[in-house]
């Protein structure tokens, strides 16, 4: 998701800014968890830099999840 091409849903704003959401307990683990093979992968957030709204989150790291 390119942030120049996005607007906010929430405000009309068109600057948006990212952010990672990680650590411990916040990450991002598959539903199958096997812990011979644990892994996880924080979020990357775009979020407005108006009003704050979060326009899209992925995980940083999907080849943790094949």
């Amino acid at each position: 998701m390119e942030n120049d091409k996005l607007v906010c849903k929430a405000c009309g704003n068109d600057s948006f800014a990212q952010g990672e959401l990680g650590g411990s307990m916040s990450n991002v683990k598959p539903v199958k968890l096997d812990m011979l093979h644990f892994s996880s992968s924080p979020l990357i957030l775009t979020i407005c830099t108006n009003c704050g709204e979060v326009a899209s989150m992925k995980v940083k790291e999907p080849q943790k999840f094949k």
